[in-house]
C-alpha cells in the first residue's frame, strides 16, 4: 500500500530530550524566565520552536524569537549531540529500505541541524531526503516541510496515497493529513496519553518494531 515513508526526527528517531530540555533552560534563564517542570519542557519537543516558547511560556512573538537565536546558540554546538537514536531504529530503516520503501525524514528542526543529526549517527544511508525548517520562517509549519518533502521526491497528487508519515506528535499528524497523507503514530516519542488519537493518527504503534509490521501489513 505505501512506497514512500517519513520520519520525523525528534522522539521518533532520537531521543533528544536531553539536548532539548537544556537548551529551552538555557534560553530562559538568559531571558530571566520561570523554568517550568519537567513534563512541560518536554512538550518543547515537536513543534516550532517559536510556537512552544509563545504557547508553553506564554512569550511575545518578538520574545520567542529571541529565545529561540538564544536556544540556538547552545544547540548549536552542544544541544544536538545530546541526543541518541531509540533502540531498534536502525534495524528498523534498514529493514524498510532492504524491501524497497523510499525513506525521507521531514522534521520541524533545522534543516542542516537535522542533516548534522542524521550523519553524526551514521543514518544518512537509509534517507533518499532530508527536510527540515529553515532559519528565514519560509518553511516553519509541519506542513510546510512535508510539502517540501513531497516536492523534492517528485510525488503527485495522485500518488499521496502511497505516503506514510511516521511521527509522535499532534503536530506529525495534523501537518500530514493537511497534506492529504497517512499518519502512523508513535507511542514511545513525547506524546501524551490520549494525543494521537485525539489528533487523528491513522495507526499507532508504541514500540519501534511495530512499525514494520504496520507498514509491510
Amino acid at each position: 500500500m505505501y512506497k514512500y515513508i517519513l520520519f520525523d526526527l525528534d522522539g521518533t528517531i532520537t531521543d533528544s530530550s536531553k539536548g532539548i530540555t537544556n537548551c529551552v533552560k538555557y534560553a530562559l534563564e538568559a531571558a530571566r524566565w520561570e523554568i517550568p517542570e519537567t513534563d512541560r519542557l518536554l512538550e518543547f519537543i515537536g513543534p516550532p520552536l517559536t510556537e512552544g516558547f509563545m504557547t508553553i511560556s506564554k512569550m511575545s512573538e518578538k520574545e520567542a524569537e529571541a529565545a529561540t537565536t538564544k536556544f540556538r546558540e547552545r544547540y548549536n554546538v552542544t544541544g544536538l549531540f545530546e541526543n541518541e537514536p531509540y533502540d531498534g531504529i536502525e534495524k528498523m530503516l534498514k529493514t524498510l529500505k532492504e524491501n524497497g520503501y523510499i525513506l525521507a525524514v521531514a522534521t520541524s528542526k533545522p534543516e542542516e541541524t537535522a542533516k548534522r543529526i542524521i550523519e553524526h549517527f551514521g543514518l544518512k544511508k537509509y534517507f533518499k531526503e532530508i527536510t527540515g525548517s529553515t532559519f528565514d520562517a519560509v518553511r516553519n509549519t509541519k506542513q510546510s516541510v512535508i510539502e517540501e518533502t513531497l516536492k523534492r521526491l517528485g510525488i503527485t497528487d495522485a500518488e499521496k496515497e502511497s505516503v506514510l508519515m511516521v511521527g509522535d506528535r499532534k503536530h506529525d499528524v495534523v501537518g500530514a493529513h493537511n497534506c492529504g497523507i497517512d499518519v502512523l503514530g508513535v507511542y514511545y516519542g513525547f506524546a501524551k496519553s490520549g494525543e494521537l488519537e485525539d489528533a487523528g493518527a491513522d495507526y499507532i504503534v508504541s514500540k519501534v518494531e511495530e512499525i514494520v509490521k504496520i507498514i509491510t501489513g
